[in-house]
């Protein structure tokens, strides 16, 4: 066992979802309250940076959300700059009368307090200088989570491949299992959101019987993640074990239900209107309400769509991955700009599993089974079978798909050929920035 983290608290990672939820225009249904959460989180942590950052007019990202208050901006700088001397001088006297531990502490508080204000620079150089500070393994591990904690509260993912890289390497030197869990976490949501899910799949549904990372996420979206990652990169077997048939998907999934939820599939659905009262910038009170669909919770649609997936149910397969689509890829920052992509990648993966069964098969019977129309299953077909992702062709003369199953010695040659292509055209550009800088230099 370990220690208990370090520097876990902060940046809050609910913040950046509050962000992406008022950045994107789809989900303004949800603006009021995610400026509520802003609003209070501004004030209450009296977070500057992360005011100027948000509603600076000039370059904050959402500059016209909200009026530009210079006077509260000032206040917080000087709230700021009142509890960042304090803490400074608290270590200069930690310095002159006690020893390396409470100096090591005091900046420690010291880089949290630039977190929890959501300073990127100053959180990552307090970070750093508390890092060649610490003489310890595990708090060296905590330092540089947080530090990717911080890269992805801006979403840098630049920094956040480098340092579960850093990460990576400490452990490996000797980390406790407590830390190597928690790394795991951290690597498979970082490789969801730069779209490697085969990757993250075996990270994220290891990590579900130890998971610790409440920083992170919460478990329900663990476990979401997990689930649409292995549905989509795992091959039937390990889908079967690993998420249909697992015991931590199973008590998330089999228990937690859309009770408020209408399928989109009813006629006319009559959902159930709740209010909350929200304070609004200026300090109004106001009592907005709240449609339970725009609510995160309740896995009914994605239930649906790991077994129908499994029990070849097509027809319910496609409404429930378009219900995944409105309810939670559309929703979640990480998986939302992938979000096209995923969907057609599931339906590439159900057309392949039909397709698996058999050598010939009726357009018309496919686009039935699918619940579809006979043009809109050719013309999406008509996506994969050009380069290969289905092995396929449409016989449109005689209404039917035949199945081409190429040989292992063709595929590795096709293979080899792609990679080649790829490795030519890699070193091409290598080349020509080669020769590029060479020519500055003269």
């Amino acid at each position: 066992m370990g220690s208990d983290p370090l520097y876990a608290k902060y940046p809050n990672l609910t913040l950046a979802h509050h962000i992406f939820v008022l950045k994107t225009s789809s989900l303004a249904a949800s603006h009021p309250l995610s400026q509520q959460h802003l609003t209070e989180s501004v004030t209450t942590e009296r977070q500057a940076p992360l005011y100027r950052y948000l509603y600076h007019p000039t370059d904050g990202i959402l500059a016209g959300k909200q009026p530009w208050d210079e006077q509260f901006y000032n206040e917080l700088v000087n709230k700021n700059t009142e509890e960042r001397e304090g803490c400074e001088k608290e270590m200069r006297e930690a310095e002159e009368k006690a020893g390396e531990t409470e100096v090591t502490e005091w900046m420690g508080k010291i880089a949290e307090f630039w977190a929890r204000v959501c300073d990127k620079d100053q959180s990552l150089a307090s970070f750093e200088e508390l890092y060649k500070k610490t003489p310890t393994l595990g708090a060296k591990i905590d330092i540089v989570l947080a530090i990717i904690r911080v890269y992805m509260f801006f979403d840098d993912k630049v920094g956040v491949t480098k340092n579960i890289e850093r990460a990576k390497g400490l452990i490996e030197s000797g980390g406790d299992w407590d830390r190597r869990n928690r790394l795991k976490a951290y690597q498979g949501l970082h490789l969801l959101s730069i779209r490697s899910f085969s990757a993250a799949a075996p990270l994220l549904l290891d990590s579900l019987s130890t998971f610790t990372s409440t920083e992170l996420c919460t478990y329900e979206a663990l476990v979401l993640y997990a689930v649409l990652a292995g549905t989509l990169s795992l091959k039937r077997v390990d889908f079967k074990h690993r998420v249909i048939d697992s015991a931590e998907v199973l008590a998330v999934l089999g228990s937690r239900r859309d009770e408020n939820f209408t399928p989109s599939a009813q006629p006319n659905p009559a959902p159930t209107i709740t209010t909350k009262t929200v304070i609004l910038p200026g300090g109004s009170v106001q009592q907005l309400p709240i449609n339970p669909e725009d609510l995160w919770g309740g896995f009914t649609s994605l239930e649906t769509l790991v077994n129908s997936l499994y029990t070849c149910d097509y027809k319910r397969y496609f409404v429930a991955l378009a219900e995944v689509e409105e309810k939670f890829l559309k929703r979640d920052r990480i998986l939302s700009e992938h979000r096209m992509w995923y969907v057609r990648e599931m339906r590439k993966k159900s057309y392949a599993q039909l397709l698996e069964s058999y050598r010939v098969v009726g357009l018309e019977s496919m686009a039935n089974a699918f619940g579809v129309s006979v043009e809109w299953l050719d013309k999406d077909l008509s996506k994969f079978i050009p380069n290969r992702a289905l092995n396929c062709t449409i016989d449109k003369v005689n209404g039917v798909i035949e199945t081409t199953r190429p040989d292992n010695k063709n595929k590795q040659y096709n293979d080899i050929v792609k990679q080649g292509d790829a490795l030519i055209t890699k070193l091409q550009r290598y080349g020509q920035a080669v020769r590029l800088r060479g020519s500055e230099r003269v």
